[in-house]
């Protein structure tokens, strides 16, 4: 029995991405432009009247006129009016029934659109759900959730490699008009993790607003995640312990952060600009991670020329510039570097 054809189990949650246009505007286009042929086919018709003939009193009224536009657009006609003059019927030849498959074209295209797209979309965003991999998985869209989104994005990811999970209908709403995969529904959950596949990411970010619940998720993610990094946000400093106890690679406390940047804006004035434009993408500089090359194995942390070596882990234990061990980089270790951001100077 598959998982969602047993009642005891939650229905499977699905993902949305925002379309290229509105609905709304889609079907008004359309109507505008259907209404714009048949009003100028109208006003053609009401000109050359004398063209017309009525069988049944031979009198043309604008009723008359008007009915005879809207049949004729619509079908081939039904013989109680007719066009008897030249010009009245190369008119309907090469401008009314090339307008008349248009209109239909237009209502096919709408079927199209609204039914079989429609079905179409939620077939392949069902399909981008069961192939998730090697994406971004954002617990929560509140202030600090959509900053980090924000920097992702500034930082070159693309947001369809970005999936949204939140419970709040109006947090969904501003992540989808941004371009991301989302997901509506309560990220404590085993299923909806599950869902949006947690265990192939490569990086999980829970900012829930509540530690609690961010505490919660992360137990969540760290049970269907046992190897995918996870970074979460936690408000008060007691709840740092357990969030990294819950299986947080990294906590990350907004207060803390804060007041180690109003620190150090008391011992100089450039310190805290410095920092922050470490860690924003919008600076000069930026913080970057990455493995040691071949060529930099035995060289000190001090010799890389891709920037300036400022740390490097060790079997998971963290080594400053001036360590011993940074006399020599080994084969594994991770390197911490400041670069510069292109297109500066």
């Amino acid at each position: 029995m598959r998982l969602h054809d047993d009642p005891r189990q939650p229905a499977p949650a699905f993902l949305r991405r925002r379309s290229g246009m509105p609905v709304w505007l889609d079907l008004a286009w359309r109507i505008a432009l259907i209404i714009g042929m048949v009003a100028i086919v109208l006003i053609v018709h009401w000109v050359e009247r004398d063209g017309l003939k009525d069988n049944l009193d031979g009198a043309i009224s604008f009723i008359d006129v008007l009915y005879f536009t809207t049949v004729t657009v619509t079908t081939v006609g039904y013989g109680d009016i007719v066009p008897v003059s030249d010009g009245t019927r190369l008119f309907e030849t090469f401008i009314v029934t090339p307008i008349r498959i248009f209109v239909w074209l237009v209502f096919l295209g709408t079927a199209y659109h609204f039914v079989f797209r429609n079905t179409w979309h939620r077939w392949r965003m069902a399909r981008i759900q069961q192939e998730l991999r090697g994406h971004i998985v954002l617990l929560g869209f509140g202030t600090s959730g959509s900053e980090a989104a924000r920097e992702l994005v500034a930082r070159g990811v693309d947001p369809t490699d970005m999936v949204v999970v939140d419970r709040d209908d109006s947090a969904i709403a501003l992540a989808e008009a941004a371009g991301f995969n989302v997901l509506a529904g309560d990220a404590t959950r085993d299923h909806i993790q599950s869902d949006v596949k947690v265990g192939r990411a490569r990086a999980i970010i829970i900012s829930a607003g509540r530690d609690d619940t961010s505490i919660l998720m992360t137990l969540t993610a760290r049970h269907l995640a046992p190897d995918v990094p996870i970074s979460v946000v936690v408000r008060a400093t007691d709840n740092e312990v357990l969030a990294r106890q819950a299986g947080a690679t990294t906590v990350i406390n907004p207060a803390s952060f804060a007041g180690l940047l109003l620190a150090g804006s008391s011992q100089g004035f450039h310190i805290a600009d410095y920092l922050a434009d470490l860690a924003s993408t919008d600076g000069r500089i930026k913080l970057g991670e990455r493995e040691v090359t071949t060529a930099e194995i035995g060289r000190p942390l001090s010799a890389i020329t891709t920037g300036l070596g400022v740390r490097f882990y060790r079997g998971g234990k963290p080594y400053g510039f001036d360590d011993p061990e940074a006399a020599a980089l080994q084969p594994g270790d991770c390197v911490v570097e400041i670069v510069r951001v292109q297109g500066t100077t």
